[in-house]
């Protein structure tokens, strides 16, 4: 039987195969060293972004190829880290230089110290997470396959969950004082319906990430002012034939809404973005213009570009029209031999783009710097280990345009 090494005091948290006693329990008891947070002269230094949703220690498990039913393998590698798409994001702003505040809920047992611990370090105050003195602590079991470079998910949540009545009057003020924005991951149903309530009460736009239908998500999206969706959902929850179809509903469905964006994995993203009537009134079919902006795409680039449209009437057949632009956003082209986990990447994606609306990037700007954080994510095992820095050198053109157009 062979052992696991003592983990590696870093962002990580590797483990490799050593002699040392099985590191879990070090990982759950131990108060990691902080980590340096680097700060830079521009906006949106300082910025406070609150986020309300789910964390979870997330146990990886890489293969070489996903298991068949009754099989037995092993790991050819195993990481034990923080996760959970609240958490996730949240790391990615911290990281970035933001100050985020998270409202979720652990239990007092050894994970919910560990999850705590770890947000503790990269710079999240977890001022404002539950601690129930009875239960469990939201996990997940992740298995990571390096044949098709997929991850599945297994997810335990934490019990007993978070109701209102967990956060109290004063201790939600605390936290939207002096925020830019308010995110929401879907989950905590009733508490984050809530929290945005009081949001919208205190003028704080509000960004939701739309996963996957989930109950409460449509009294949050009717608060939204920024949605971004995974590539299932816009046509699950308006039942739209297509996807740019499914946008421009979303647009019509939610008047308060200013963009949506739909996340596509390796075929980057689509965004829709509302604006007044331009100067031409001819309508322009929504499908039409997408297949035309994807013609313009230059697949020999392998770092993220955006293609636009002017701005039109949008027409879905069936449906409606919107006066707004399109957008279409790449992925950066990572080589198979630097790909190494997905997991998280469409956190990473919420998190730049967060930063991006602090920051007021153009839209081609956002797309860009946020496919860029997500491919970063990607090279490494885990949600968080590959989430970079804000003096990373593949985000300073980003920062120093900012810089330039600010001065």
């Amino acid at each position: 039987m062979w052992n696991l090494c003592t983990v590696v005091s870093n962002a990580s948290s590797t483990f490799t195969f050593s002699d040392q006693p099985h590191p879990l329990l070090n990982f759950f008891n131990r108060r990691r060293r902080s980590r340096c947070r680097v700060t830079m002269s521009s906006h949106p230094q300082n910025a406070v972004v609150v986020g309300c949703g789910g964390v979870s220690i997330d146990f990886l498990a890489t293969v070489a190829a996903y298991p068949k039913p009754d099989d037995k393998i092993r790991t050819t590698n195993l990481k034990v880290q923080g996760g959970g798409n609240a958490g996730n994001a949240l790391t990615c702003l911290a990281r970035l230089g933001l100050n985020p505040r998270l409202i979720s809920k652990v239990a007092d047992d050894s994970q919910g110290r560990g999850i705590i611990d770890e947000l503790q370090a990269d710079g999240v105050d977890t001022s404002f997470i539950v601690v129930s003195k009875e239960g469990t602590s939201p996990f997940t079991y992740i298995i990571v396959d390096n044949q098709t470079k997929t991850r599945t998910c297994i997810h335990t949540p934490g019990y007993p969950p978070m109701i209102p009545d967990n956060l109290s009057k004063s201790s939600l003020l605390s936290a939207l004082d002096g925020a830019k924005i308010a995110y929401f991951d879907g989950r905590l149903p009733d508490t984050a319906l809530v929290v945005a309530q009081e949001a919208v009460r205190k003028n704080i736009p509000i960004l939701i990430d739309a996963e996957r239908p989930r109950e409460g998500l449509d009294d949050l999206l009717k608060l939204a002012d920024y949605v971004v969706c995974s590539a299932k959902f816009p046509k699950a929850w308006t039942e739209a034939s297509t996807v740019p179809q499914a946008l421009v509903s979303m647009l019509l469905m939610l008047p308060n809404i200013k963009f949506v964006i739909v996340t596509l994995g390796k075929d980057g993203c689509i965004m829709l973005d509302r604006r007044v009537d331009g100067p031409s009134t001819e309508e322009v079919n929504v499908d039409s213009l997408l297949e035309s902006l994807e013609l313009k795409r230059n697949k020999s680039v392998s770092t993220p570009t955006c293609i636009s449209s002017s701005v039109a009437k949008l027409k879905a057949e069936g449906i409606g029209t919107v006066s707004g632009k399109l957008y279409v956003g790449t992925a950066e082209s990572i080589p198979p031999s630097e790909l190494v986990d997905t997991t998280g990447a469409g956190d990473a994606f919420i998190g730049a783009v967060i930063y991006a609306i602090c920051a007021k990037f153009t839209p081609e700007t956002m797309l860009s710097f946020a496919a860029n954080v997500a491919g970063a994510k990607c090279r490494d095992l885990g949600a968080r280990s590959g989430l970079p820095y804000r003096a990373d050198p593949r985000l300073e053109s980003f920062i120093l345009e900012k810089l330039g157009s600010s001065s």
